[in-house]
Parts: C-alpha cells; structure tokens; sequence
C-alpha cells in the first residue's frame, strides 16, 4: 500500500500507482503545482456514456482544468494509443496541456489550435495558468 495525498488515502501500490505517485511529487517539486490543485482518478464521461479515468488532472483558478496527465507502468511504451487517450480527456476537459509519462519516459504537450504541440521541458505551474487566460 501507498498513501496518496490527493485521494487522502492508503491505495494498492501497483507499477502504474507508483508512477503516478512519482509524477505527484514531480509536478509540486519541480513544477511548483500546489497539491490542492490536483486530483488523481478523476472519473468523466466521453461519448455515448463511456466511462473513463483521468490519473491526474491538475487545476487552475476557479477549478478550471489545465492538464491532464496520463501514468502508465514502466513497461509499457508510450505510443500513439497512449496520447489518443489523453486526448479523449482532453475532448471532456478542454485543457491546454498534456503529460503521458511510463516514469522513464514524460511527453508534455501544449494545445495549439485545433492541435498539440510536443514541448522540450515541462512548463510551471505560473506558465500553465497564464496559457489558461489566452
């Protein structure tokens, strides 16, 4: 078992649950994210009552999403189909930045128009709050 702080609760430690863990303590350590503006396993709805996931979503002012970030177990690759099902979220949350990461490997992506662009490093939170005000 490990602790998650933002379900505020014991949850069975699995390879993607410690990679999701790991990303946690990323995006507030090195991305400056505060902890209260993040929630894992955020359940929505996309298309005719599919059900799905979020592993992190990480919020703006006012409880305005800004990134969705999907967590995989070190063994699985990020491929295509990984990116698709952010951008399935994406289609829910409307937000401007993507994170798939395997704990090896973190693509960030950042909405450009009407498509995402891969980034070289990681935005802040401060940047990704001012992305959300265009």
């Amino acid at each position: 078992m490990i602790y998650d702080p933002l379900r505020r609760k014991d949850v069975p430690l699995t390879p993607e649950e410690r990679v999701r863990q790991w990303f946690i303590e990323q995006l507030k350590t090195s991305a400056g994210v505060p902890q209260h503006q993040m929630m894992s396993e955020v359940a929505m709805e996309y298309g005719a009552g599919k059900r799905w996931r979020a592993d992190i979503v990480v919020y703006g002012h006012g409880g305005v999403p800004m990134a969705v970030v999907e967590c995989k177990r070190p063994d699985v690759e990020i491929t295509k189909d990984v990116l698709e099902q952010a951008l399935r979220y994406s289609a829910v949350l409307k937000v401007p930045f993507l994170f798939l990461t395997n704990g090896h490997l973190t693509y960030i992506c950042r909405r450009a128009g009407d498509t995402y662009e891969f980034l070289d490093k990681a935005p802040v939170y401060e940047e990704m709050l001012v992305q959300c005000q265009r």
